[in-house]
């Protein structure tokens, strides 16, 4: 399938743990639904890197191969990204099902319209799974598969993680290794001198700040709302010579 957005923006990781403040997550998931699923991107998921989402080398950012291109009706103009899923394959509408087989996948993708058999085309609910993920819950000759699937906390390892690129007078902010629901809706910043102040979306979870308000020198703090209503504060997360193209690990659900 084709990826619709084939540059990403590269980053250094430098990661800086900073005292954290979090308003527990109280997401619990969804009840189970039914879709269809297959798989992209080779054996070794190599085809599956960069992505809608933003989230570049998804071996970097944590992602790994546990993860899926959403059709349109479920990726929710990008809004989904990050959010994780359990899928199961349905035994009593395929034969490739294998026992037992569950996976976790989290969202980093887009499945457009158009792509081969139609089914990523809205109303339809479809997940375009990394091969080696797919492999977990059916054999790969089963090709398209139907599946039963529900949203589930993200479980992560260690704190958020906010890249930081642009120049000056923009920022562009990219969000990954988010807990709980996982898919970040609003995000806010904070530096020394200033109040809260939000970023826009740009596309999949790369938020902007366009405001002249003087960031640089600034140690500066991130809020992140989930679509549970949940907020993580990660306060002065960049200490005041931050530079571009560094991430800081902040707090988490």
């Amino acid at each position: 399938m084709a990826i619709p957005w084939s540059s990403v923006v590269l980053v250094t990781l430098v990661s800086l743990m900073a005292c954290a403040e979090a308003k527990g997550s109280s997401f619990m998931g969804s009840d189970w639904g039914r879709a269809h699923a297959t798989f992209y991107g080779g054996a070794d998921a190599s085809g599956t890197q960069g992505g809608a989402c933003g989230y570049g080398n998804l071996y970097s950012t944590g992602y790994g191969t546990n993860t899926a291109a959403l059709s349109s009706s479920l990726f929710n103009s990008g809004l989904s990204c990050g959010a994780c899923y359990e899928l199961t394959c349905d035994p009593s509408c395929s034969q490739y099902c294998l026992p037992g087989g569950s996976a976790i996948i989290t969202a980093t993708n887009f499945c457009p319209t158009g792509s081969n058999g139609g089914w990523c085309n809205p109303p339809k609910q479809h997940f375009d799974l990394a091969q080696p993920v797919f492999s977990k819950i059916a054999r790969t000759v089963g090709g398209v598969i139907p599946i039963n699937y529900r949203r589930v906390p993200c479980s992560k390892s260690g704190g958020m993680r906010f890249t930081v690129n642009g120049n000056p007078y923009f920022l562009l902010v990219l969000v990954t290794n988010v807990g709980g629901a996982g898919d970040v809706q609003q995000l806010y910043i904070k530096g020394a001198s200033t109040g809260w102040l939000p970023l826009k979306r740009n596309w999949g979870q790369m938020w902007q700040f366009t405001g002249n308000s003087g960031m640089h020198g600034q140690a500066i703090s991130f809020k992140a709302v989930t679509s549970d209503g949940a907020e993580a504060i990660s306060p002065n997360v960049a200490p005041a010579n931050w530079g571009f193209g560094q991430t800081f690990e902040g707090s988490n659900f």
